[in-house]
């Protein structure tokens, strides 16, 4: 390897050659339509084209997040990584604000009283704010089952859940009780994903609606 051979772009010239090389890498099987782009960007996050398979939609879940964020919903996320990748202005601008509970003490203090988990306490502080909302787990297979409970009791309803965490104990198994409800999702399905991969889902569905970074 020579450095001549290296390409010198500014930041958004990486990004955008990022992507031109993934379509061309993917070619036809990257479906045509609004997933597209969200698949694209979890790809350039991950370098991993199996979320071409992975990466599973409800119905209009595009849309119908696209809609919520319109008006004005929340992000919340199980992990601060992940609330530290959400492009924070884009969100603003779309009149929304992001948030993760994890560290609050009075999160540390009920979950130590309850015997469960940090993560699974933070779903039950947010089902109180009583707001639409969109909820991204990255991290924490605990929060997508609080969350099929809440919604299984009629008690919490997200607007659009994005459940990608990584891992080995109850993650498969979580998904998929996730996308057992009728509450629209984004999912990866299998142990891949992570709160990079939340962020990634998060800010893919706000350019599009900004219409930037296209």
């Amino acid at each position: 390897m020579d450095i001549d051979q290296i390409e010198r772009l500014k930041p958004m010239e990486i990004e955008q050659r990022s992507f031109e090389i993934i379509s061309q890498e993917a070619g036809d099987a990257i479906p045509d339509d609004e997933r597209a782009m969200i698949i694209k960007r979890v790809i350039h996050t991950s370098a991993d084209f199996d979320y071409i398979q992975n990466l599973c939609f409800s119905e209009n879940a595009v849309q119908i997040a696209q809609k919520a964020l319109k008006n004005g919903a929340w992000i919340v996320t199980d992990t601060k990584m992940a609330l530290s990748g959400i492009n924070k202005k884009s969100l603003q601008l779309a009149g929304g604000e992001a948030h993760c509970f994890i560290s609050d003490e009075d999160i540390a203090q009920a979950a130590k009283e309850q015997g469960t988990t940090r993560a699974s306490v933070c779903v039950d502080k947010a089902a109180r704010l009583g707001r639409p909302l969109i909820y991204a787990v990255g991290n924490a297979p605990t929060a997508l089952i609080r969350l099929y409970e809440l919604i299984r009791q009629g008690t919490f309803r997200p607007e659009l859940i994005i459940g990608v965490p990584v891992g080995f104990v109850n993650v498969v198994q979580s998904k998929e009780l996730i996308m057992q409800t009728d509450v629209p999702y984004i999912v990866a399905k299998g142990r891949k994903g992570g709160s990079n991969v939340a962020a990634a889902i998060c800010n893919a569905l706000l350019y599009q609606l900004d219409g930037s970074r296209k």
